[in-house]
């Protein structure tokens, strides 16, 4: 049995999305079972026979500050749900809750494996091959060294090992332009530092990539400071927004728009099919000491069900001693890091 723990309280909408999603997995999952965390008053109508509660009595608020996350409220759904990956109760922990407050969190209770000094998020973005680019780090690290983005591009390639069942997906660096010249010192700096990994063999670095190189699924692995890929990641779920809205409108004009939009239907119902950012909700908070995985806070019961199923696979696969393997081939590489200023809290 695969055992995950739910922060049901978090996100925008709390257990009336989360339980609804949890029933979902469920079914389409005999083999697992689920920890649900919360207040009891908010679970005691959820009724299954493989899913148990724990009880917890605070929320963390999407807007609560992190030290009040993790110094007041110390019996949070969240912190609750986190502490049952740490002893061992369940192998992963899903929550859409407050992205700032689960990374100090999961980082303060779980600690991160050795070599890594900062955590990163890293998420599927939908690219023209049909499949998907795995693009770190989304917004936990908005100030980075190039120590930083190779630690990011080790861990990605465990996480995509496990996704794409390869154990040599490719790695690029976002950047300007694809010539090493290009960028700021810092980014031709890890450009060294992933050309060194990748001639040892622990990385198969394919080299510098622009923003569009993501869509178009030119490599399996993109890599950047968590400031740029955040605003990707907003931008690849407002062009998903934008083409379900232009759906919506066509529908609604003269009858010739609609004639012609009846015709155009399925193929702009499969575009918006594949580029609809909730069929890849779940992002993985990589390089901790356990298995953490984010929603979006404002999903809706489709979407955090694929938080859950990525979390399930990541368990399943064995996810965490991937990374720690890959990691700790790696480790001559992974020297110690200047530190740098923690500038803003992230979001996503």
């Amino acid at each position: 049995m695969i055992t995950l723990a739910v922060d049901c309280m978090g996100g925008d909408h709390g257990p009336s999305v989360t339980l609804a999603a949890c029933r979902q997995f469920l079914d389409a999952h005999p083999d697992a079972q689920l920890l649900l965390v919360g207040q009891p008053a908010s679970l005691a109508a959820f009724v299954h026979p493989r899913a148990t509660t724990a009880p917890a009595s605070e929320v963390v608020g999407m807007d609560d500050p992190v030290e009040v996350a993790l110094r007041r409220k110390k019996d949070s759904s969240m912190r609750v749900a986190i502490q049952q990956v740490k002893d061992g109760t369940a192998q992963a922990v899903v929550s859409a809750g407050n992205t700032g407050a689960l990374m100090a969190i999961a980082r303060y209770l779980l600690k991160t494996v050795d070599g890594i000094d900062r955590p990163a998020i890293a998420t599927q973005m939908p690219n023209a091959l049909g499949g998907a680019t795995t693009v770190l780090d989304l917004g936990a690290n908005v100030d980075c060294s190039a120590e930083h983005l190779l630690q990011f591009a080790v861990m990605g390639s465990a996480l995509v090992s496990v996704l794409k069942n390869d154990p040599n997906p490719t790695v690029g660096l976002l950047n300007v332009g694809e010539e090493v010249i290009k960028g700021s010192e810092i980014i031709k700096k890890a450009g060294e530092l992933l050309r060194s990994s990748a001639s040892t063999g622990d990385i198969n670095f394919f080299g510098n990539v622009e923003g569009n190189d993501i869509f178009k699924g030119t490599v399996d692995i993109v890599v950047c400071d968590g400031f740029v890929g955040n605003v990707a990641l907003k931008t690849s779920e407002g062009l998903a927004s934008m083409i379900g809205d232009f759906l919506k409108d066509e529908f609604s004009r003269n009858i010739f728009r609609k004639i012609g939009a009846i015709f155009a239907y399925p193929a702009l119902l499969a575009l918006k099919r594949r580029v609809d950012h909730r069929r890849y909700n779940g992002a993985a908070l990589l390089g901790l000491r356990g298995l953490v995985f984010k929603s979006h806070g404002s999903a809706d019961a489709f979407a955090f069900e694929q938080a859950l199923n990525r979390a399930y696979d990541a368990a399943r696969n064995n996810l965490l001693a991937r990374v720690q393997a890959r990691i700790a081939r790696a480790a001559p590489l992974l020297l110690p890091v200047t530190p740098v200023a923690e500038l803003a809290e992230p979001t996503h």
